[in-house]
């Protein structure tokens, strides 16, 4: 048996990836997917979500805000996670010269929590169908007391998945930014041809090639809109999903794991 959880990271971020993680459940192979409620489309994509509930959706717990020309911040007043513009820092870790970044600007355990639990709250009101946490940019390994409030706050809003059996499958392979959309398309599928049995994870960032996310990116990461595109369009693929169908992969959820709908 193999079972791939194929999960869509950051709808909510912007119209077209709102868009496109739709149409990688509707159309394609992705059965989770990772709701970010500080984001400007969160509306829309709450909305998006309640009609189709089937689709496993998960808080997208978010401290930064990395793009250079969208911004978004906290939904609790937490100075100490800000910088002067009121937003999100852009990083954890070190920024550009100049910038301040998240460690090093004094963040309070308290206002991490306040924030966190205001954040899934929100997803939790919006969308019935909510099942687990995930971070936005490995939030939860940032540091530990924050990892622990992570798990802490999983097990008191019943959101903890046990994903210890599965392993991640990196379908695109390594650098896969610079592949076109038909370069990732053919290497999901001699990946697939190749994966063993198991149990397996596939995280990735559907999007549109369109203006919207053209105007996406910071960096060492500028080619956003083309990225995201050959998610889409892999994911959607006639041929991917005719392989997965004649190898007799199951395409799962977080939510199937969850409720022990899956191989032991």
């Amino acid at each position: 048996m193999i079972e791939l959880l194929v999960r869509a990271d950051d709808i909510g971020m912007a119209h077209a990836a709102n868009e496109a993680c739709i149409e990688a459940f509707d159309q394609g192979i992705c059965r989770s997917v990772e709701l970010m409620p500080t984001c400007p489309w969160f509306a829309e994509a709450a909305q998006l979500l309640r009609e189709r509930p089937l689709y496993d959706v998960g808080v997208h717990l978010t401290l930064t805000s990395e793009w250079e020309r969208m911004k978004w911040g906290p939904l609790s007043r937490a100075p100490s996670l800000v910088g002067d513009d009121g937003y999100f820092y852009s990083g954890f870790g070190k920024s550009g010269e100049g910038e301040k970044n998240f460690k090093d600007a004094g963040w309070k355990l308290g206002e991490v929590e306040g924030e966190l639990r205001a954040q899934i709250e929100k997803v939790l009101a919006s969308v019935p169908q909510t099942s687990h946490l995930s971070s936005h940019m490995g939030l939860a390994q940032v540091d530990q007391r924050i990892g622990e409030l992570y798990w802490q706050l999983a097990g008191e809003y019943d959101l903890v998945v046990d994903m210890t059996a599965i392993e991640n499958f990196r379908g695109f392979g390594e650098g896969s930014g610079a592949l076109s959309p038909s370069g990732k398309e053919a290497v999901l599928l001699q990946n697939l041809e190749q994966l063993g049995p198991g149990k397996w994870l596939f995280v990735e960032h559907p999007g549109r090639d369109v203006d919207e996310m053209r105007a996406l990116g910071h960096a060492g990461y500028c080619g956003v809109a083309m990225d995201r595109e050959g998610v889409t369009r892999a994911w959607t693929s006639a041929l991917v999903k005719q392989l997965i169908e004649r190898r007799g992969i199951r395409l799962i959820s977080y939510a199937d794991v969850k409720a022990g709908r899956v191989e032991r």
